[in-house]
């Protein structure tokens, strides 16, 4: 079954185009005269982007994406010159590395290696 979650963004255009080419996660479908799009990852979790106002605090709010290798992706999306809020890490959660999304959203990457040794 289909895992889905809706989130309001303030460019629904730049967050799917954030979401592309940081995380890789493709365009399921978009409704321009909406401001809606849907983008989806490998594993069918789906995340509606929705333009309408964001909530104040959105780093209370968080998506955790597992990686192959939380190392290798980090320093992958370091080179492409992607700002992590922490590097791979023991963090309050486990252990991996953290970014933003434009809008402040925390988004965290993991790997079940890692996890699994460092916590």
């Amino acid at each position: 079954m289909p895992k889905h979650v809706g989130i309001p963004v303030s460019d629904w255009f730049a967050s799917r185009d954030w979401y592309v080419d940081v995380l890789g996660l493709s365009v399921e479908f978009e409704i321009p005269d909406r401001q809606v799009v849907s983008m989806r990852d490998e594993h069918d979790f789906a995340i509606m982007l929705y333009q309408a106002p964001v909530p104040p605090d959105p780093a209370t709010f968080g998506f955790w994406f597992q990686v192959e290798d939380v190392q290798a992706s980090f320093d992958a999306m370091s080179r492409k010159g992607v700002a992590f809020t922490s590097p791979p890490q023991k963090l309050r959660w486990g252990y991996g590395a953290e970014l933003t999304d434009p809008d402040g959203y925390r988004v965290c990457l993991w790997d079940e290696k890692s996890m699994k040794a460092n916590i």
